[in-house]
């Protein structure tokens, strides 16, 4: 199963964490078979918002809510269980420094809710 790990830290902790410790960790998640994926964030100002709303487009500079934490990356990670990407979240570096948060990858499907399911 597939899960997403967001890091969060506070503006004046991202350097904290050097990069190296970040690319020693997903060195290491690709030989363990965990690494599916893994990025570092440019700073929340870098950010641009798009909503679109009754048909019109808004675009807004800066990050989508006001926190004291920001998004500074993720890793998407392979993993047998919750309990597992937990284990794997707990060694991410930016964990000493900030928050790491876990979510399960969600799988889309073709059905719409509510709608209905076709006969087998």
């Amino acid at each position: 199963m597939r899960y997403v790990c967001l890091v969060y830290m506070e503006r004046q902790d991202l350097t904290a964490v050097p990069d190296t410790d970040c690319m020693a960790f997903g060195e290491s998640l690709r030989a363990s078979g965990h690494y599916v994926a893994a990025e570092a964030l440019q700073p929340a100002e870098t950010a641009t918002a798009v909503r679109v709303r009754a048909g019109k487009v808004a675009v807004t500079d800066g990050p989508f809510a006001e926190t004291k934490e920001q998004l500074a990356g993720f890793y998407l990670i392979e993993a047998s269980d919750l309990d597992e990407a937990l284990r794997v979240a707990a060694e991410i570096p930016p964990a000493r420094a900030g928050t790491i948060e876990v979510r399960p990858v969600r799988q889309l499907s073709a059905q719409q809710p509510g709608a209905p399911r076709a006969p087998r």
